[in-house]
Formats: C-alpha cells, structure tokens, sequence
C-alpha cells in the first residue's frame, strides 16, 4: 500500500472545528519534547482530534501521533497513520491527565506489513 498524505488546514480561524468530530476511542502513541507516551483518544475528525494524555503541554505544541485510524473518516478503510498535530488546548481532566485539542497539520497512511 502507498503512502497517502494529507495536508489540513482550517481556513475560517473563528471556527474551532473544520469538520465533525466522531466520538472514538482507541489507543494513541503521542511523541512531545523528545519524550513518548501512550494516550487515548476521546474524539477525532479529518482535521482534528482531542486525546487523553499522561503528559503536561502547552497550546502551540507540536505532536507526532502514531494511531489506528477507523474506516469512515475520510481516509478509506482506515489503518495505521502517523499524524503530525499542533496542541490548541489543552484542560484537566478528572483521572485522564490532561485533555488535549489539537489540529491535524499533516497525516500520513502507513504501509501495511504482510
């Protein structure tokens, strides 16, 4: 399978989402400041993504993200993605760490190992 690559970007800087969240849970490697950790994410879209993360951040914050991807969000059948991401909120989050909103800048469909 080839790489795909996807830029977004959200044009109308009023609207904090470009397109609609789904509600999805599923493990999320998070790379920060040379560190990486695991989290979970609570929703995501083409554009962008809110996750649970053990790790404190700031907003303007660039994260590398490896994440299975569901069918349905624009990207085919879904599968492993390496997403690069910039932190635009972040809030406390009872027994989660923090919540974390972040823009999706760049994602990358990863190949499938046979």
């Amino acid at each position: 399978m080839a790489d795909k690559t996807t830029k977004t970007s959200n044009s109308n800087s009023d609207d904090r989402r470009s397109a609609q969240r789904m509600p999805v849970r599923v493990p999320v490697k998070v790379r920060h400041d040379g560190g990486e950790h695991q989290g979970e994410t609570r929703d995501l879209s083409s554009s962008g993504i809110f996750l649970y993360s053990p790790s404190e951040m700031k907003a303007g914050s660039k994260l590398e993200l490896v994440i299975m991807l569901p069918p349905g969000l624009g990207f085919g059948s879904g599968g492993w993605t390496l997403c690069e991401a910039s932190v635009v909120r972040v809030e406390k989050s009872d027994g989660k760490g923090m919540g974390i909103a972040a823009t999706l800048d760049r994602i990358a469909l990863l190949p499938e190992i046979s």
